[in-house]
């Protein structure tokens, strides 16, 4: 058994909701199903969605504070004066920088803009930018993704006479800097209807309400949905159209920075779409900021000069590969440190993980909190520490259900900054309060998280068969794009599918080629980053995939493909892996690589073998359930595990001995009744020392050869060798078959001698009980050391069925 690595929550749509709305709207049943799965249940709204109808954008002048702003920008453009523009460092921050850029060029101000720099400066307004604006005669600043928690540095621009106005889409504090305005859908009084704004949809209606809801130049979606997706906000009710028309328009994009990225990334703008900007454009946006300066970014997405835009996206896109090699090595080392404290804490991880290292860029600690929470599955903070000053800058993600943001709330004096969101969230301290920011994270943390809160989970819309995805329902279901945060990509469960074929492909074998089958439809599937999958899955293994869906395009044929995200192999699994001589190391692999997908630890794993190697493994596998045959009692427990766990914790056992008997098999299946992997690593008996599957004519060879003889050789030990010889019968098999004669008194065996008896009477072979179990130790023997993998793992799984 392979254990998925999530906890899939598959939703299953009312039918005959989907049945309706398929009939109403002209579509398949797939596509019904994931409307109705996802609240469209009505058939106008239904329809809405699928059209993403234009007509989803609400009045900017809904948003509180948008009067104000607006008045006041006026006035400074009236009057001639100098405007800053001030940003933020991610792919949000950026846009939005970039979108008032365009506005400011549209309105012919004078402007300047400014973003902090990641590392050096940090988020947020900052009182020596402030003073520097001062210096250069600003007298307005508009903040764009960010400023809603700038009370004192707002205060600090009041006093030099600048008036700040705030927008921002971040969850407001409790205390509110004195702005001439502030712009955020989140204030508690904003009766705004849409509260899943990114900074760029706020500067965006910011830019609607100076020229008119209908003067917005349309290519700036362009930079919305960059924004949008990138910064991971809801694609529903407004963020959905303008995302969805910011994509359709990169098609054929209107800015020379956006065909530069789409070209440096490989992007066919044809198939551009809302993925391509959170998995391919966004990083690379990213990337300036984490590594270098966000300002690089803006200039590239709004210059006009298509040379000028491919050599800044050539250069953000090696950025991009040194963040990745960066990345790559901050997590191992943060892995080391975890699992030492995992360590020295009983196998435990903490409720909320905090990690620190000094000299680790501050750029990427978010992303390595992401990879850390999907490897360990808790909220997560990483911090970046000046070995110099000491003060250490950092990221949090957290998991469903857990708000990382008022978890900081309560941390709040022992910070000097943080702000963000329930999911994510930046924050600085000084690393001599690390230890009490940790001590009082998981304090909090462990009187409201559950075991079942730290299993991880994921969502799938719908379960479904391998030939409901054909081609066409594929291709209709990019009408539900575009895809992201609130509108994920679908994902189906498929069940019971065979695999066909499971192969590691990529330069570093990094990423799984599955092709399966099911009722005699085959179809391909991409597994990216687990290759290693490959060594876990044989042909004729019927397994679980949750996957989301694609069409492979490749020299003009299109064909359905899945893109696989989790799989299960359910019930009993047998792995193959006899006469390795290698039984250390593969113990040694399930051990330290397979165990997450066995889903072992603890007693859980078991080792079984031959009485007579029980002595010496006792000291080899110390900390292993040690198993061994015995003919007393069967299968004992051997060292101080198996003792402890006992024989119903055994999840996956390892054979390193074949059974004596086919009752010691059956006893395994009796006795180790959690049993979900049978590993092994036996190794098979010479070919002489066979068995072969009993039948009449090989009997009656045997007896003829039995009567030729015996008047020459009576002596057993003579005897077997020339019967084996003759009929081409294993030694064993020969005795065996001569137990069997005896049993019936067809010869008579004393004092080594072999006999004849002369009036034997007639009884039929089947009669013998010995010849029934010779019948069943030869198929087990064939069965363990000569059948395929299907085969065998049929037999035992009905022997296992047999036992229960």
């Amino acid at each position: 058994m392979i254990h998925s690595q999530y906890h899939w929550n598959v939703h299953y749509p009312d039918p005959a909701e989907a049945q309706r709305l398929s009939a109403k709207l002209g579509i398949s049943e797939l596509t019904a199903s994931l409307l109705a799965g996802r609240g469209y249940t009505g058939e106008m709204e239904a329809a809405e969605f699928l059209s993403g109808s234009r007509s989803t954008s609400h009045d900017p002048y809904l948003l509180a504070g948008m009067k104000e702003a607006v008045e006041r920008i006026r006035q400074a453009l009236s009057a001639g004066e100098k405007i800053w523009i001030y940003g933020d460092y991610d792919a949000d921050g950026v846009s939005s920088t970039s979108l008032m850029i365009q506005l400011m060029r549209h309105l012919n101000a004078d402007y300047d803009i400014y973003i902090p720099h990641r590392s050096k400066e940090g988020y947020g307004l900052h009182n020596h930018a402030i003073d520097q604006a001062h210096a250069q005669g600003v007298t307005l600043i508009v903040t764009v993704d960010t400023g809603i928690s700038a009370v004192s540095q707002i205060a600090h621009a009041a006093a030099l006479g600048i008036d700040v106005v705030v927008t921002d889409h971040h969850e407001p504090p409790a205390e509110l800097p004195a702005a001439c305005a502030l712009v955020n859908p989140k204030l508690e009084y904003c009766t705004y209807p849409f509260k899943g704004l990114a900074g760029v949809g706020v500067a965006y209606k910011l830019a609607q309400a100076l020229l008119g809801k209908d003067q917005v130049p349309e290519e700036w979606l362009e930079i919305v949905s960059i924004g949008t997706v990138a910064d991971l906000m809801p694609l529903e009710d407004e963020n959905r159209m303008m995302v969805r028309t910011g994509v359709e328009r990169m098609k054929h994009s209107a800015f020379a920075g956006v065909r530069a990225l789409m070209n440096i990334a490989a992007i066919d703008p044809a198939q551009m779409s809302a993925t391509h900007i959170a998995f391919a454009m966004a990083p690379r946006i990213n990337a300036s900021g984490r590594m270098e300066h966000a300002k690089r970014a803006v200039e590239l997405l709004t210059t006009t000069n298509q040379a000028e835009a491919d050599q800044i996206s050539f250069e953000l896109d090696q950025l991009n590969k040194e963040r990745q090699d960066l990345v790559n090595r901050m997590v191992q080392e943060a892995i080391i440190m975890l699992e030492a404290e995992k360590d020295m804490n009983n196998g435990s991880i903490p409720h909320v993980i905090v990690v620190a290292g000094e000299g680790w860029n501050p750029g990427v600690v978010g992303i390595v909190a992401s990879k850390l929470l999907d490897r360990y599955y808790r909220p997560t903070i990483v911090l970046g520490t000046d070995p110099q000053t000491g003060m250490s800058k950092g990221s949090a993600r957290s998991i469903p259900g857990y708000d990382i943001y008022k978890a900081l709330l309560d941390c709040e004096d022992v910070m000097d900054h943080f702000g963000g969101h329930p999911s994510a969230a930046g924050m600085s301290l000084h690393r001599d309060q690390l230890n009490e920011f940790r001590r009082r994270l998981n304090e909090r943390a462990a009187g409201m998280l559950t075991e079942e809160d730290l299993v991880p989970q994921t969502a799938a819309d719908h379960e479904c068969t391998l030939d409901q995805l054909t081609l066409s329902a594929i291709e209709e279901l990019d009408q539900l794009a575009p895809f992201g945060m609130s509108n994920p990509l679908p994902r189906i469960v498929l069940r019971g599918v065979t695999v066909t074929q499971a192969k590691a492909i990529g330069k570093t074998l990094d990423h799984l080629r599955l092709v399966v089958e099911q009722d005699g439809t085959m179809m391909e599937g991409i597994a990216f980053g687990k290759g290693e999958l490959a060594e876990l899955l044989s042909e004729g293994d019927r397994i679980d995939i949750l996957a989301e869906t694609s069409i492979n395009e490749w020299r003009g044929n299109r064909k359905p493909q899945l893109m696989v995200q989790d799989l299960a192999v359910p019930g009993l699994q047998v792995w193959d892996r006899r006469s390795s001589g290698q039984w250390e190391q593969h113990l040694k692999t399930i051990r330290q690589k397979w165990s997450r997908y066995m889903g072992v630890e603890g007693g859980q794993l078991g080792v079984l073998c031959s009485e007579n190697r029980v002595e010496t493994l006792k000291t080899q596998l110390s900390d292993v359930s040690l198993w061994g045959y015995d003919r007393k009692v069967d299968i004992a427990a051997c060292n101080h595990v198996s003792t402890q766990y006992g024989a119903e914790a055994i999840r996956t056992l390892c054979l390193l001995s074949l059974p004596a008997h086919i009752e010691q098999l059956d006893t395994i299946f009796e006795q180790f009744t959690s049993l979900e992997n049978i590993v092994l690593l036996h190794d098979r008996p010479q070919q002489q020392e066979r068995l072969q599957i009993p039948d009449r004519d090989r009997f009656k060879l045997i007896y003829g050869w039995l009567v030729k003889s015996s008047e020459t050789i009576a002596e057993e030990a003579k005897l077997v060798p020339y019967l084996s010889q003759k009929t081409s019968s294993s030694v064993r098999m020969v005795q065996m078959m001569l137990e069997v004669f005896e049993e019936l008194e067809f010869i008579i065996r004393r004092d080594g001698q072999v006999m004849l008896n002369n009036a034997p009477v007639k009884r039929p072979l089947d009669s013998s009980q010995l010849y029934r179990e010779l019948g069943e130790l030869a198929e087990m023997e064939y069965m363990l050391c000569e059948s395929d993998l299907p085969q065998l793992t049929s037999w035992m799984i009905s022997r296992m069925q047999g036992a229960s």
